[in-house]
């Protein structure tokens, strides 16, 4: 509401002056800091132009499973819902924030009463009055303090949104660790049964050569002591994947139960080669990087707050409204009148015992320790991805000389028991081949898993490309 009166030139002159310094803001405007960024990866051969966390993530893993479950933990896991929670009240504290900015006006409406008796006539004297209208309070923001208090909290509003993202791209990339993890404990699980059923065949064998007189009861039992040295292995690798499916049960926000999955084939073809892209690429994907940026912007303004202190704070106070003489006339009978006032106030800190300054040094401190927070943040997202893009690597090195050791195992096995059938050799040959063909089967599963994995962690550690 416009206040006008014949001192309006004064209030008309407070208002030029507030527009002339809108501009005018104390503390430091943000620049981002320098940091020293690798021209390219560690292990890779040149640089990639392309990341692999600017593609959707379904064309990374085409599992049709595995989608199922990433939409499904997205829409109802726990911990995303919070983050998305804080989101909305980060959101509301910048509008508490924006909201000095603007004039505040208020309603405002009192009524009273005062009586008096004189003792000489004996007569009562009564009078009311009210007074109703509106009051407007306006501090102007001269030196940059309630637009750094904004600035602040708008980059904590950011900083919250990309804590939500992080705990998206946290979130589904656990689920396809879990996932992969699951696949793996199923074709461990799928060898440790048949390799079970070789173990039964060999213990009849053994047995009825026993029974027939061609063998001795210490081949017997070592046979025995081998296959259930494998079934001991079956409900270990059980209970893994029981622990596996509870936990991605909590991730998809439901009750502990089975997750729908499809088998680990030996021979599965792996997702292709990634292309992490530039370095320099990570500080504008990464979510946790880009949230402790945010949280150094804000830090930087809330110095501009602080120093914003020192200098004067003004206001604008004001009230348009009308009093009445009694309450016949509060009611809306005659005799009301109409009352108007405008009033500046000034407040300049001249003694606070260093409270001012201490503040400042606060905030200074503050900002070193979220300076110091991005920069750390920086390097361990190069270094994870450094981490990531060497485990790929050595993994597959690691998986082709597996699946050599374990053709040569399968061959030692077959070649171990038609030299014992021909008495070339004794049954400790087929024993050390079994177990040796076993344990290396295992091996090689974990293997494959753990690349699948490892790819799916270079995913999270670029920082994007978890779309939905």
């Amino acid at each position: 509401m416009a206040l006008q009166s014949s001192k309006g030139p004064t209030y008309g002159l407070i208002l030029a002056l507030s527009s002339a310094l809108a501009g005018c803001m104390v503390g430091p405007n943000y620049k981002r800091p320098d940091m020293p960024s690798p021209a390219q990866y560690r292990f890779v051969d040149s640089p990639q132009a392309e990341a692999v966390a600017d593609a959707w993530w379904w064309q990374i893993f085409d599992d049709p499973a595995l989608q199922y479950l990433v939409k499904e933990a997205v829409a109802g896991n726990l911990d995303l819902r919070v983050a998305a929670a804080r989101v909305e009240e980060a959101r509301a504290r910048f509008g508490i924030a924006k909201s000095y900015l603007y004039p505040q006006v208020d309603g405002v409406a009192s009524y009273g009463g005062r009586g008096a008796s004189t003792t000489e006539e004996g007569e009562d004297s009564t009078r009311a009055s009210g007074t109703f209208g509106f009051q407007l309070s306006w501090e102007l923001d001269l030196f940059g303090r309630i637009r750094r208090e904004k600035e602040a909290a708008y980059a904590i509003v950011l900083a919250t949104e990309q804590g939500r993202r992080g705990v998206v791209v946290t979130l589904v990339a656990d689920v396809a660790t879990s996932y992969f993890l699951l696949r793996e404990l199923d074709l461990q699980l799928e060898i440790a049964r048949a390799t079970l059923k070789l173990n039964d065949d060999t213990v009849v064998y053994f047995r009825n050569r026993l029974e027939g007189g061609v063998s001795n009861r210490l081949e017997l039992d070592r046979i025995i002591a081998n296959r259930a040295r494998t079934a001991a292995s079956i409900p270990d690798i059980e209970q893994q994947i029981a622990v596996v499916e509870n936990l991605m049960s909590l991730l998809l926000g439901r009750p502990p139960g089975t997750i729908p999955r499809n088998p680990l084939a030996a021979s599965e073809a792996l997702p292709p080669a990634i292309p992490p892209g530039l370095p320099v690429q990570l500080l504008e994907r990464r979510p946790d990087v880009m949230q402790a940026e945010e949280f150094l912007i804000a830090a930087n303004a809330d110095i501009g707050a602080a120093k914003a202190l020192f200098y004067p704070r003004i206001s604008l106070t004001g009230f348009l409204g009308g009093v009445s003489g009694d309450l016949t006339t509060f009611l809306g009978g005659n005799g009301a009148g109409g009352v108007w006032s405008i009033a500046g106030g000034l407040l300049q800190p001249v003694f606070q015992g260093g409270r001012l300054r201490s503040n400042v040094e606060m905030m200074q401190a503050r900002f070193e320790a979220a300076l110091a927070g991005y920069q750390g943040a920086a390097l361990n997202a190069y270094r994870e991805v450094a981490n990531a893009l060497i485990t790929i690597q050595k993994l597959a090195e690691i998986r082709i000389q597996r699946e050599i050791g374990v053709e040569a195992l399968r061959d030692a096995a077959e070649l171990a028991r038609t030299r014992y059938d021909s008495g070339l050799a004794s049954y400790i040959e087929i024993l050390t081949a079994d177990q040796d063909l076993f344990e290396q089967q295992l091996l090689l599963a974990q293997t494959r898993g753990a690349e699948l994995r490892a790819r799916a962690e270079l995913y999270r550690t670029l920082g994007g490309g978890w779309k939905h």
